[in-house]
């Protein structure tokens, strides 16, 4: 790196010499352990990988793709690696705390058994209340892995089409046409595993058959319809491979209108009327209403066919939506603060619903600024769609984009079986990081100085597990240096989230955003290693990242 300068004011500049890092005293222990002479031959670095790094099944082809993956460096000697082509190496892609991995997870459980991906309103740009529909955002949910999507259906202002949007609030709408046709096109290039969509219906009877022959005729073979209408049991991901799932009430039930502890929708919309409620000819009874209809008499079979996972209307209290009917399964959504009073009254209720039955969870209707609730109250319970808004960032989404990255990032996860003895101690220790002068302006965070960075670790969980250290703060470099340990006891570390932020430190008490990362403890590698940095939308950077030693121990 050059040497960087920093404009004080119109006669003054302030120069800073940039470095180049030295390995960290650990670094430079493990690299003379495993080779005295100063050069770490193939035999050594196959050594230090099965030793030292863990991987018990390295072959000396692992310790030859490493060196070969060096050649172009001008440190690469034929001998073997010294201390700096070894150092490059820990924090090269090829050494990742968290690498690309397959499908590893047992993916012939029913549906229940497992965590979705889900998506909530995914057809907005931005906030809940007056930001524009679009098949944009569905296509870049997919493309990120999310195997649910969610689609609310309502009339069109001339009564005679189908549109998407998030009713009684200032929302545009988006064809429905187009939307199907952008699920059709990206549900499965970033995943083989099934799609399910669910509808959020506000239709007459003319419509739902409208909607039953663009979906039959958009999704051809690829959509799933079960034979019978009530099933006993869900069937696999592994069986239900490059199949789409349409999920809604049946229409006897929205015929019949809502009963009391029913919301209108299940989004909680707001009160203002967009095109799409102020021009229904179907506008849903207030809450506890029943207003019959001239249609009441008509329900669509071809609309009843297409649905593969009946949602269930709920009637009564919360004890009666998680009745568990041994004859047959569905799937109920509960608000976010339904499910917390569901937890607290009934939770071991909840999860004995959530073992054969599907429970999704929606963010409560004051979150306009599509933020996101804490998904851990859901998956501690079982619930398998616990839905997000994807169209913003912060902590808790970058949470749930790093419970998926498990499984090789194919939108499932299994679901653990809880331990209920005391977990292991995971020790995770914070060496220096890099990259930050390459992907950002040198005056990206301070007009007048390199950046202070500092890093704040922690890990996402169950209450228990729940906790978040703090390293020093490094002042004007680039290239921070913190060699700090932290220690984490863990009681649930299948549910654990191991969470990274770095920040540039400011006075003024608002500290610059630097890049994060969220990954899942259970699928961590142990030994030193390199871990990449995002943006806040959950973007790679092409540079940033820090270099980490992890370490679990037995319980």
């Amino acid at each position: 790196m050059p040497k960087q300068s920093f404009k004080v004011c119109l006669c003054w500049r302030r120069v800073f010499k940039t470095r180049v890092v030295e390995p960290p005293l650990d670094i430079k222990n493990a690299f003379y352990s495993f080779s005295p002479s100063g050069m770490m031959t193939v035999d050594d670095l196959l050594r230090f990988l099965i030793e030292h790094q863990g991987q018990k099944n390295a072959t000396k082809e692992d310790a030859q793709a490493i060196f070969d993956s060096l050649k172009h460096l001008n440190i690469f000697q034929r001998r073997g690696l010294h201390l700096e082509a070894f150092f490059r190496y820990l924090l090269g892609d090829l050494n990742l705390a968290h690498p690309p991995s397959k499908v590893h997870h047992d993916m012939n459980a029913p549906l229940s058994h497992y965590f979705l991906f889900t998506g909530h309103n995914s057809y907005l740009t931005g906030n809940q209340f007056s930001s524009a529909s679009s098949v944009e955002p569905i296509k870049d949910a997919l493309l990120r892995g999310v195997r649910v999507i969610e689609l609310d259906l309502w009339p069109n202002s001339s009564g005679n089409d189908v549109n998407v949007c998030h009713g009684r609030t200032l929302t545009s709408s988006v064809g429905l046409q187009k939307c199907l046709e952008a699920i059709k096109e990206n549900a499965f290039k970033a995943s083989e595993y099934p799609v399910i969509i669910t509808f959020e219906d506000h239709l007459n009877p003319n419509l739902q058959e409208k909607v039953a022959k663009m979906v039959t005729e958009t999704f051809g073979d690829i959509l799933y319809t079960s034979e019978t209408e009530n099933l006993e049991q869900f069937l696999s991901p592994e069986s239900l491979k490059k199949k789409v799932l349409i999920s809604t009430k049946p229409p006897k039930e929205y015929l019949e209108g809502n009963t009391q502890g029913e919301e209108i929708s299940e989004n909680e919309g707001g009160t203002v009327a967009n095109e799409c409620q102020s021009s229904s000819q179907w506008n849903p009874p207030e809450e506890g209403e029943h207003v019959p209809d001239e249609d009441e008499g008509k329900v669509v079979p071809e609309y009843r066919q297409l649905i593969a996972i009946n949602a269930r209307k709920l009637e009564g209290g919360l004890e009666n939506w998680l009745s568990d009917d041994p004859k047959k399964v569905s799937r109920i959504s509960l608000s976010e603060q339904k499910l917390e009073s569901a937890a607290k009254t009934y939770g071991t209720k909840t999860v004995m619903f959530t073992q054969r039955n599907l429970l999704r969870v929606y963010p409560k209707r004051t979150r306009l600024d599509s933020s996101n609730y804490n998904p851990f109250v859901g998956w501690m319970h079982g619930a398998q769609m616990v839905a997000f808004n994807m169209q913003g960032h912060g902590k808790r989404l970058w949470i749930m984009q790093g419970m998926f990255r498990a499984n090789g990032g194919c939108g499932y996860v299994k679901k653990p079986d809880f331990l209920l003895h005391r977990g292991p101690n995971d020790e995770v220790k914070v060496y220096l990081g890099e990259g930050w002068h390459q992907d950002f302006h040198h005056t990206a965070f301070d007009r007048y100085s390199p950046p202070d960075f500092y890093t704040r670790i922690g890990v996402a969980g169950v209450p228990a597990d729940k906790d978040v250290k703090q390293t020093a703060t490094i002042e004007d470099e680039w290239l921070p240096v913190w060699d700090e340990e932290f220690k984490f006891q863990l009681r649930a570390p299948e549910l654990a989230v191991l969470r990274i932020k770095i920040l540039d430190y400011n006075t003024t008490g608002r500290h610059y955003f630097g890049g994060q990362v969220c990954l899942p403890v259970s699928e961590l590698r142990t030994g030193i290693r390199a871990v990449p940095l995002h943006d806040k939308k959950g973007n790679k950077y092409k540079h940033a990242r820090l270099l980490l030693s992890i370490k679990f121990e037995a319980p």
